[in-house]
């Protein structure tokens, strides 16, 4: 770049700090700061537009176009050329800008005169801003060296108007963070919770966007690199000794850390007068909007890879973030963009609440969510770029909505809602201790799922009778490497031995679709949900499962255990795994260990093919447990992890309760146990039904015993098998309605 244009950026970004540093208003700044640029870039034109919400730009300062224009001049995101370049988040820079396609004329703003158009987005790390524009009269396409000065300014502007800089009247210049915001997401656990934001990456403010010493700076941009680089040598080494493919990710860390081009953008950066943190961040800002629009999977991979690389790289040379940890709030709702179970583990059941901004129902930490009852909501689309450490939030997990920072008419109607469940916990924590025994004289066994250790005293508290389902997989999925079989075995023993007597159903590694070891390579499967996964994994690597299963007969220590297998589709399979249980037991034998008192072996029904198995599977399983969220999505070929069809069919549909009908009757000619596991499970209009059709176990996460307990001991279930048989007869899609209206005359 040639020498004057880079001494013009520097001088015109040492005017601006002048500007922003003087004690001006909001308005008046912003104003400076036009006049500033138009001056500098010799236009005749330069205006700011700024969002004042997430669909609406507003003029909001300009130097050449109408003054009465200002605040009075609106556009649709998408609409015009400014609102096409904030959509895009890319440069549009043309000659003649009336010939554009998606041209909007204003004639408030005077703007027909003028001819080159360059538009250049507002953002900060993916965050859209708003656009900088400058015009002129004469037909021409503003220079490469150009552009850059003003993707430069457009850097600052995005700083400053994060730090408040241009606050005024108006929404387009409200202060940011502070209002009330409401975030819809999906619902991943329901719950409800009040606390404060813990964000698990927190925000780094850059507070100095321009260098005082563009060579001092320099120095502190490569020192900073150079020990970014060394962090990750030194992961890398780590992860050497441990195993191949973490080390594969790492080395495409190296990559970025290395590369070349990215540190001469930088350099570049500070060169034209932006501080190091700065530099950073822009770079930042340009690969999250390329990872937006990256189509290609390897490609958004490697983006984000450069994108956390930025992040460390920031908090090495601010210093923010590094004890994040040791400040978490009262009362925490973790935010975050992601997370893996073994992090989320780390923080422990103090959080009250958790919002991803990805993330999936199936997830590791929607299983995490789930056995510790806080109330998880994914898909929160923008919470980590609106929420700030301490920020107040509220998680209705019940609706998929976050309040974040809530005003007092929101903060009051959650509160009472709040109150509700907590008289209606107290309702069901006085009738923990009683069977859940239907007016009609039925008993349904209510049991918990679990998946850690920490569970298994909610067992006692819950009033649950045993564990329906134990998940094993997590104790694979927070590790770097494969756990040792004595690991496991002494796992599972603490786990029969905290039940204290109560059954605990074993459910073998569920591992594919979207839970992936961090140790196996993964599979590019176009469908991983119905690909390589659960019980095809442990048939095609047999030494994992047999090591689990001989982990789960000497942590029985004698005593009764109860294995199941999951995904089973059909007969063959079951017998396979069967037979891998049987040479388990040989093993064992042979070594002189002692074997359980009694073992029962059963499979998990997940796909519908199982329920049309051969007579033959049902006398030879021991017992069939009903994989209700893997059911419903193979049974209405709607995934569960895509919003846009998995709400659209019902659990209460009547193709579906037919085919568990179908289940139940096949369980009971050969007289196989048969319990339901899933959402549904815990869900106590679903659990009325299913015990209405003759499931007599339901198995659920534990703070929903209570509300089902509660509801079945107040019904009759030949009334209710009577209401669905009617809306059956009556050709009704779903039952839900029909009984839903008879219980609001009945409890």
């Amino acid at each position: 770049m040639p020498e004057r244009i880079e001494t013009e950026s520097r001088k015109l970004l040492g005017r601006l700090r002048e500007a922003l540093a003087a004690d001006n208003e909001g308005q008046a700044r912003l104003d400076e700061v036009v006049d500033l640029i138009a001056t500098s870039m010799m236009t005749e034109v330069c205006s700011i537009y700024l969002f004042r919400d997430s669909e609406t730009l507003e003029l909001c300062a300009t130097k050449g176009l109408q003054a009465e224009a200002v605040h009075q001049t609106r556009m649709r995101l998408g609409e015009g050329l400014v609102g096409r370049t904030a959509k895009s988040r890319t440069v549009i820079n043309t000659a003649d800008a009336p010939a554009e396609k998606g041209f909007r004329y204003m004639p408030e703003t005077g703007e027909e005169r003028y001819s080159s158009f360059c538009g250049v987005p507002i953002q900060r790390l993916g965050d859209a801003m708003g656009v900088l524009v400058v015009q002129s009269k004469a037909a021409r396409e503003f220079s490469a060296d150009e552009v850059y000065a003003l993707e430069i300014v457009a850097m600052v502007l995005a700083e400053m108007t994060e730090l408040g800089a241009f606050v005024g009247e108006g929404a387009a210049l409200s202060a940011r963070h502070q209002q009330h915001v409401m975030l819809r997401g999906s619902v991943a656990q329901e719950g409800a919770s009040e606390g404060r934001v813990f964000l698990h990456e927190p925000r780094v403010v850059v507070t100095n966007p321009i260098s005082d010493d563009p060579d001092v700076e320099l120095a502190r941009l490569r020192d900073g690199v150079e020990k970014l680089r060394k962090s990750v040598d030194n992961m890398l080494l780590g992860a050497r000794s441990a195993d191949a493919d973490q080390a594969e990710v790492l080395e495409a860390y190296r990559m970025f850390a290395n590369s070349g081009s990215w540190m001469r953008r930088m350099e570049a950066d500070v060169s034209n007068g932006l501080s190091a943190e700065a530099s950073v961040e822009k770079e930042q800002s340009l690969a999250r909007t390329r990872l937006n629009q990256a189509g290609d999977a390897y490609l958004r991979e490697r983006l984000h890879d450069l994108d956390d690389l930025s992040n460390r790289l920031l908090r090495i040379l601010t210093g923010q973030g590094a004890d994040a940890r040791n400040d978490m709030p009262e009362n925490p709702i973790l935010v975050a963009r992601n997370i893996g179970p073994g992090e989320l583990l780390e923080y422990g059941k103090a959080l009250k609440g958790i919002v991803l901004e990805e993330g999936s129902v199936g997830s590791h930490a929607a299983i995490v969510a789930r056995a510790w009852a806080i109330p998880l909501i994914i898909n929160a689309k923008g919470i980590t770029r609106e929420a700030l450490n301490g920020d107040p939030i509220l998680v209705d997990g019940d609706q998929g909505i976050a309040h974040l920072r809530p005003d007092e008419t929101v903060h009051g109607a959650f509160r009472d809602k709040l109150a509700m469940q907590t008289r209606a916990q107290e309702r069901y924590a006085s009738i923990r201790d009683l069977p859940a025994t239907t007016k009609c004289g039925t008993t349904i066994s209510l049991q918990m799922n679990a998946g850690l250790i920490a569970d298994l005293p909610s067992l006692e508290g819950s009033g649950a009778e045993g564990v329906g389902l134990f998940r094993t997989e997590l104790q694979f999925l927070v590790r770097n490497k494969m756990p040792r079989r004595a690991e496991l075995s002494a796992l599972y023993s603490r786990v029969v031995k905290s039940a204290n007597g109560k059954r605990v159903a074993f459910r073998t590694l569920d591992i594919g679709s979207d839970k992936v070891l961090p140790y196996m390579k993964p599979n590019d499967e176009p469908n991983p949900a119905m690909g390589w996964r659960a019980i095809r994994v442990g048939l095609d690597k047999p030494g994992v499962l047999r090591m689990q299963l001989q982990a789960l007969l000497r942590a029985a220590d004698g005593g009764p255990l109860a294995v199941m297998f999951p995904f089973i589709t059909q007969l063959e399979e079951f017998r396979a795994a069967k037979a891998e249980m049987d040479k388990a037991i040989a093993r064992e034998k042979i070594l002189g260990h002692s074997l359980p008192s009694s073992l029962e072996v059963g499979a998990m029904l997940e796909t519908p093919s199982l329920g049309f198995a051969p007579d033959v599977f049902f006398e030879e399983v021991d017992f069939i447990s009903i994989g209700g969220n893997d059911l419903k999505q193979f049974f209405f070929a709607a995934d569960r992890e895509n919003e846009r069809v998995r709400k659209r069919y019902d659990t209460l549909n009547v193709s579906f309760l037919s085919f568990i009908s179908q289940v139940i009757d096949r369980c009971n000619a050969s007289n196989t146990a048969l319990s339901f596991c899933g959402e549904d499970a815990g869900r106590p209009v679903e659990a009325l039904c299913f015990a209405a059709l003759g499931l007599r176990t339901l198995s659920m996460r534990p703070a929903s015993v209570g509300p089902v307990k509660h509801l079945l001991r107040r019904v009759d279930l030949g009334e209710v098998k009577a209401v669905m048989d009617e809306a059956i007869a009556r050709g009704d899609q779903s039952v839900r309605r029909a009984v839903a209206d008879w219980l609001v005359y009945q409890v």
